[in-house]
């Protein structure tokens, strides 16, 4: 038997139900015995939805109004109703197994299935097996239409049936259409058997993937905007009701290993990926994620693998990932099952474990780990921030493509973080110094074009460019040398600022308001480590640092000096000629509102994404050619230490960190105080310490 089925939406219909996310308001069916072509009763029933608002389009095509659904039944219970009907129907036919059959794939693929999903109710198995009528038309049919061309009324039109939709209810018409459409193809003209049904995947089955393996473009997917926190599952959730391949998941990572809210998705046929592409901008929780093409190309980057170590830890099927983060460098096998207990036993022991490495050998901190069910797994993200040895431990989801990207493509084969581009000078050369100290007579400018130039600029500042001291305009790069979207310009004065700040605030950029701000060079350097300005101040950097310039720095705090961080970049070959103290003061320079060809600042997008705590990282101050610092040191008589990476910087103390504390973390790495002597002018409780029997200096 078959169960015709047809439902509306409040909101699109048609070709594009189930495509704006409005949920279900109308369902009608009615049971059909196929050997002795005989039908049960025809049942219509309201839904009611939680937002009652009707979208014009379905006001005129339905008929309903928000009153007369009010009155109706939620979702779950209607559903409830069905099964019960559908059951009494068949009983009274003398049948027992009913297959459903509806007007294309939208009703169950991207109604039914997406709703239920997101209001946490299962559907019954008959949701999960069902006949496309139009397809099972064009295939009795071979000259008709194409299928995604096919509606109720052209089909009816071509076998001749009567198409007057306003001689029924909506709905009513619709079902009673179909059924005489299938009685039509059951006659002896059609002869039509009922053979193949459409399936709905349970549940999304994970899986390795091979750099070897040929995936067709135009079944691939890119999903943007995922919460960073999401995992495969929840992802397959979000598809509820199309069928994604096996291994299918691909969350995307990145510099830095962590999750940056994209993912590639990999479906079982063409046809299931253009149902998703319609689910651009649908929501996961309060997020709205967006949905693009990809390629297969781009797929296998990120899921693909050769590596047969992980190839054999994937080897096991069905099993959940959990990522384990934060580990201390010294811990075994023993200690990672000894740390998760008897309560969520790993898959194969020792063989459900794979630490993440180096190319070098040494630890991450990081592992994955195998678990045959749910529930062990659920026990073992309960262990979250829970603690091994001294540290404490981070468990996530994960899946098998993150799996093959951390450890073939991050760990094994590029740094963790992208090695930014040498600085060809550290110090800047006058008159392009950066401004210190906390007068405001800086502005930012937030949320640039990122085609705009510092043309556009001076044109968007309109009068107020007579107030920019010269070479005062900044544009700030990213790590790739892309512009940013920020910009820093320095004033001649605070009231300056504060009157540019007011007037351009919020102003049109092309087509992009911008963001001004007033600020000081403190501050301005602030933000290029990842701190956040705006109105309501200035924020720490995201990493919860205080501060991220080490306490040295103190000791070269000269105007001429740029944080490593916020370390300016001047091709060498733009370079202006070094003047001479005469030619200086014999004509005044030229006004210019940027340094010449525009020297670039380059924010530190580290401090954006701060490592895992207690992992290690591979973060470092930007180590200048040594020619190039003794070239500087010698001509500004500057104080710098002679070689590069001589400093290092702890990153995540605890706000309560001491020096004792500090020392006692670097117990036995050597120090010798008597190579810097002379070179860092050193207060007198700093040298004292210098001069105890301690083996670490704390400046």
């Amino acid at each position: 038997s078959l169960v015709v089925l047809f439902g509306a939406t409040a909101g699109a219909y048609g070709a594009k139900l189930g495509s704006d996310e409005r949920e279900l308001i109308l369902l009608v069916w009615q049971v059909v015995d196929l050997p002795s072509k005989k039908v049960g009763t025809l049942h219509k029933s309201l839904v009611k939805a939680d937002n009652l608002d009707l979208s014009d389009q379905c006001r005129e095509v339905t008929g309903l109004t928000p009153e007369g659904l009010g009155k109706a039944e939620p979702l779950d219970r209607v559903l409830q109703q069905f099964s019960q009907l559908v059951s009494s129907d068949l009983k009274v036919l003398g049948r027992s197994s009913y297959t459903l059959c509806s007007d294309g794939q939208l009703l169950i693929r991207q109604v039914l299935h997406p709703e239920t999903s997101k209001k946490n109710f299962l559907l019954s198995d008959c949701f999960y097996s069902f006949y496309d009528l139009r397809k099972e038309f064009h295939t009795c049919y071979p000259s008709s239409a194409a299928v995604k061309d096919q509606t109720i009324k052209t089909m009816a039109e071509y076998l001749g049936l009567g198409t007057d939709e306003t001689e029924e209810d909506f709905g009513v018409w619709q079902v009673k259409t179909m059924v005489a459409i299938i009685f039509s193809m059951l006659s002896e003209s059609g002869d039509h058997v009922f053979t193949e049904p459409e399936t709905v995947k349970y549940k999304y089955e994970t899986g390795p993937c091979s750099k070897s393996e040929t995936v067709d473009s135009e079944t691939v997917i890119r999903a943007r905007g995922l919460p960073w926190q999401s995992s495969d599952q929840d992802i397959a959730r979000f598809f509820k009701g199309l069928n994604i391949a096996k291994g299918g998941v691909a969350l995307c990572l990145n510099a830095q290993g962590r999750r940056n809210g994209e993912a590639l998705v990999r479906f079982v046929n063409s046809e299931q990926r253009d149902l998703a592409l319609e689910r651009h901008k649908h929501h996961m929780g309060s997020r709205y994620i967006e949905v693009y093409k990809a390629t297969g190309e781009e797929f296998l980057k990120i899921a693909g693998g050769t590596s047969n170590e992980v190839a054999q830890f994937l080897s096991k099927e069905n099993q959940v990932i959990i990522r384990m983060r934060g580990l201390p460098f010294t811990a075994t096998q023993e200690d990672v099952l000894g740390f998760l207990g008897p309560e969520c036993p790993v898959t194969g022991g020792k063989e459900g474990l794979l630490f993440v490495k180096y190319p070098d050998g040494r630890p991450t901190g990081d592992a994955f780990v195998l678990f045959s069910c749910e529930e062990y797994a659920q026990n073992a993200l309960k262990k979250h921030k829970e603690i091994l040895g001294k540290r404490y431990i981070e468990l996530f989801r994960s899946t098998a493509a993150e799996v093959q990207q951390v450890v073939l493509n991050r760990y094994m084969s590029t740094p963790l973080i992208p090695t930014l581009p040498t600085p060809i000078i550290p110090i800047i050369p006058p008159p392009y110094t950066i401004a210190t100290g906390s007068i405001r007579d800086c502005v930012r400018l937030r949320g640039l074009p990122y085609t705009a130039g510092i043309d556009d600029i001076l044109e968007f500042m309109g009068d107020a460019t007579a107030d920019i001291k010269p070479h005062g305009v900044h544009m700030v790069l990213n790590q790739q040398g892309r512009p940013s979207g920020d910009a820093f310009i320095q004033m001649k004065s605070a009231d300056k600022a504060f009157m540019v700040a007011q007037k351009c605030h919020k102003k049109m950029m092309k087509d992009r308001y911008v963001e001004v701000f007033q600020c000081s060079g403190e501050e301005m350097n602030f933000v290029l480590m990842g701190g956040t300005l705006n109105r309501s101040g200035l924020s720490p950097p995201p990493c919860k640092l205080p501060c991220l310039s080490p306490p040295a720095y103190a000791a070269f705090q000269t105007a001429a000096v740029i944080p490593a961080e916020a370390a300016l970049y001047q091709p060498q070959a733009l370079l202006p000629t070094t003047r001479t103290p005469q030619a200086s003061t014999a004509a005044p320079p030229t006004v210019t509102y940027y340094p010449a060809q525009a020297a670039q600042l380059y924010m530190n997008y580290t401090a954006y994404y701060p490592s895992p705590p207690v992992s290690p990282t591979t973060v470092g101050y930007i180590a200048a050619p040594p020619g190039a610092v003794a070239a500087a040191a010698t001509a500004t008589h500057t104080p710098i230490l002679p070689q590069p990476g001589a400093l290092v910087r702890m990153q995540g103390l605890p706000y309560n960190t001491g020096m004792k504390e500090i020392l006692s973390f670097f117990q036995g790495y050597q120090y010798a105080p008597d190579d810097y002597n002379g070179l860092i002018q050193l207060s007198d409780q700093a040298r004292s310490v210098l001069q105890a029997p301690k083996e670490w200096v704390c400046l």
